[in-house]
């Protein structure tokens, strides 16, 4: 079994990074969050000192980090990966991040030799425990194909989608039809209430149909519940939608529906639900019609 490293032990990474404890893997860790260190290390892992103590020791490193800018730091930054990393190395970055940075950072890395995947993945935190994740990759096959099952002990579900960048953009793409599915239940039942109508009989009136998804299964019932405790927080899904329109515009492609989802959601961190989940975009179509769900 080849030596792994593990960086970014945040809400996702470590219970991603105890899966593959559990699974027989030895990681060496690291995160600036030292508590989160220790309780790697108290589950069975080996602390690093920094992402180069780890790369120098490590044939396979996993990389869970918050965005852009914390892959790129770790990877090409001081003490990074690129410092010590042997030719020939691999780094699989499961961070949902820009897929031209993507691009960008892994042609730095291959400069050294050092191979690069993105993997980002979906399915939240209840996921991430129970080692159901969905797995979007981008990369080389031959490379996808060896680390296939180290990523199976995280996920339900690892796609090669494509060349280097695509597992970004499958997750952006991901993310944009979430956005705008939680937009237009938000919309269609806060017009049933506004209209005269039992929102939560017109919610199981139509989901069986065409417009039900899994999306309205999973958001409606909150949103007529009235509640936004966070599975995927409002201020991540800003993350995401910033990604979007960086990616977009790069290159030269109109998301107009996700550029206004982006300004629905600065409504809702001008109001204080950035740490909701984001099921409360109704709350600006109940700002906007004039009503409130299950009230």
């Amino acid at each position: 079994m080849e030596k792994l490293g593990f960086i970014g032990l945040g809400i996702m990474g470590r219970p991603m990074c105890k899966n593959l404890l559990k699974a027989g893997y030895s990681p060496i860790v690291y995160d600036v969050n030292a508590a989160a260190v220790e309780d790697l290390v108290a589950a069975g892992a080996t602390a690093g000192k920094n992402p180069a103590d780890i790369a120098a020791q490590c044939e396979v490193i996993i990389t869970m980090l918050p965005n852009s800018p914390h892959v790129r730091a770790v990877a090409l930054g001081e003490n990074g990966l690129i410092e010590t990393a042997k030719p020939g190395a691999v780094v699989i970055d499961m961070s949902s991040i820009d897929p031209m940075e993507s691009k960008a950072i892994g042609a730095a890395l291959a400069e050294k030799g050092i191979e690069f995947m993105d993997a980002p993945v979906s399915g939240g935190e209840p996921k991430a425990i129970d080692g159901t994740l969905s797995v979007m990759v981008g990369g080389k096959k031959e490379i996808f194909d060896r680390y296939q099952g180290l990523l199976e002990k995280m996920a339900a579900s690892v796609v090669l989608v494509g060349e280097l960048g695509s597992g970004n953009i499958a997750k952006l793409a991901n993310q944009m039809v979430v956005a705008i599915n939680i937009a237009a239940v938000s919309e269609a039942l806060c017009f049933a209430e506004k209209a005269g109508a039992d929102p939560q009989r017109v919610y199981e009136a139509i989901r069986g149909g065409l417009a039900g998804s899994t999306v309205m299964d999973a958001k409606a019932p909150m949103m007529l519940a009235r509640n936004y405790k966070p599975g995927f927080r409002i201020e991540l899904h800003i993350k995401d939608l910033a990604n979007v329109l960086n990616a977009s515009r790069s290159v030269h492609t109109p998301v107009p529906l996700s550029a206004q989802l982006m300004e629905m959601m600065q409504f809702l961190a001008s109001k204080g639900y950035e740490k909701e989940d984001h099921a409360s975009i109704v709350k600006y179509y109940e700002a906007i019609s004039g009503v409130e769900l299950g009230k």
